[in-house]
């Protein structure tokens, strides 16, 4: 079974700096993109960043430049390092992978629960 467990989210205030991670269980994490999203009340789901199993990223325009994402595959890991952070960052960031649960098995997404962060203005 494909797990994703977030932690890291916290109440930071305007300006500050947090980093958010995602460890995965039961996926082969070397052979799979993952990425973040974020879910603002009342708004739809957004791409913030993600990483390919490669290593490329890619970023949303609105944090460009104030967020890194990165990975650890010697721990499952991926992580969400944000500066600057303002309001308009605030909302539930949540963690996506594709990939396989084992190498016989097709790609396919998961997603994990989400944590988290506020901004205060």
């Amino acid at each position: 079974q494909v797990q994703l467990v977030e932690s890291g989210g916290a109440l930071v205030p305007n300006g500050g700096s947090l980093t958010v991670s995602c460890t995965a269980s039961g996926i082969i994490f070397v052979g799979a993109d993952m990425g973040w999203y974020r879910q603002a009340p009342g708004k739809m789901r957004e791409l913030v960043a993600q990483i390919t199993l490669a290593s490329t990223t890619t970023y949303s325009e609105s944090v460009k430049d104030r967020f890194t994402i990165s990975r650890d595959n010697s721990k499952n890991t991926i992580y969400l390092r944000m500066n600057d952070l303002k309001p308009e960052d605030t909302g539930v960031y949540i963690c996506r992978a594709f990939g396989r649960a084992a190498w016989s098995y097709p790609r396919q997404e998961y997603w994990g629960q989400g944590t988290q962060v506020a901004v205060s203005s």
